[in-house]
């Protein structure tokens, strides 16, 4: 007969800072549990369950990035001439336009992560409406996102 075996790790601390200040340890009380020819692990009874902040989607950044394709679509289709004539169709600053059309280069790891709500929680759409790298590492590093 299997008995299930147990195996408690470390007490509940704080975090702790390491010695060259980027690393943080946090100490998390776990018990690791063989059943069955598998291991399970589980937090002890009186902590309460823990789970990731849910996606945190930004409809401002969202519309700004489904206006910059649309409005590449219209530009590509031949619908309008210019960027002019569209920003004039779609009675706004041609300048905006401009600005928000750069939206379209951005790296496909970042828009993906946009559109999911994963994006780093100081992105604001005026940070992405000025200048943007056009290489995607560097945005990754400009906007502090991994995108490998």
């Amino acid at each position: 007969m299997n008995r299930p075996t147990t195996i408690t790790l470390g007490p509940i601390g704080r975090a702790k800072l390491g010695r060259d200040g980027r690393t943080m340890t946090v100490s998390i009380p776990i018990s690791f549990r063989r059943q069955g020819g598998r291991k399970r692990m589980v937090t002890p009874a009186n902590t309460p369950p823990w789970a990731p902040p849910p996606p945190r989607v930004d409809n401002t950044l969202v519309k700004a990035l489904v206006r910059a394709h649309r409005w590449r679509n219209m530009l590509e289709a031949n619908l309008f001439a210019s960027v002019r004539e569209l920003a004039k169709a779609e009675k706004i600053n041609e300048s905006y336009l401009c600005r928000v059309l750069r939206l379209t280069l951005l790296s496909p790891a970042l828009t993906e992560a946009i559109l999911n709500g994963l994006q780093p929680e100081k992105l604001e759409l005026a940070q992405l409406l000025k200048s943007i790298p056009i290489d995607w590492q560097e945005q990754g590093q400009v906007f502090g996102i991994d995108l490998d």
